[in-house]
């Protein structure tokens, strides 16, 4: 019976620790590539890196996906857009909504949109480094950045590290997850009490 419990309460302790320490992997190697070139060449300015941020990068991909079948010739092409702006993108409010952004908190913000025919690595870089757009990229305002690609189009959105620019959520994010880790070692708890 003691060896059961044993068994049990180790099962248990293993689970938690895979599931609370695991964390998903997500590999984009364009978006990746472009956070480490924008990165080196903030580097050689002297700004500080770019960290990225879950939320900068829901927002980018939820664009991204937005403008895949939009032309390069699209005026939305190297447009620079303000996180309020939606003339520009009108699904804009959809997309805080799906990412848990709070409106309020990007108002520092920056969207910058490039298209690159199959996104060339080198020329997708210097959309950001070499246009209107290096002027938000040489800027140490910017503090964490996310990044999107879909087809022709990648998407970069800027934020700070102020209250207008943190891409936060109304909700946080411990209590999202808080709650549903609190409920998941009761509900295991229990079962584990049941079967010994």
């Amino acid at each position: 019976m003691a060896s059961l419990i044993n068994l049990s309460l180790f099962l248990f302790v293993l689970f938690h620790a895979i599931v609370l320490l695991s964390h998903p992997v997500y590999c984009d190697e364009d978006e990746d590539n472009l956070l480490q070139g924008i990165n080196s060449y903030r580097n050689s300015l002297n700004r500080p890196a770019l960290i990225k941020n879950e939320k900068a990068d829901c927002l980018a991909d939820e664009i991204a996906n937005e403008l895949e079948d939009e032309p390069c010739t699209s005026p939305t092409n190297g447009a620079t857009i303000k996180p309020s702006s939606t003339t520009q993108l009108p699904d804009l409010p959809k997309h805080f909504k799906k990412c848990k952004i709070d409106v309020n908190t990007t108002v520092d913000g920056i969207i910058l949109p490039v298209c690159v025919p199959k996104l060339v690595p080198t020329l997708v870089l210097t959309n950001y480094t070499r246009t209107a757009n290096a002027k938000y990229i040489n800027s140490s305002k910017y503090t964490v950045a996310g990044f999107g690609g879909e087809d022709d189009w990648m998407v970069t959105v800027l934020g700070t590290n102020t209250t207008g620019g943190s891409f936060s959520s109304a909700i946080s994010l411990v209590s999202e997850v808080g709650l549903g880790h609190c409920l998941m070692s009761l509900l295991l708890g229990l079962f584990f009490i049941v079967v010994s």
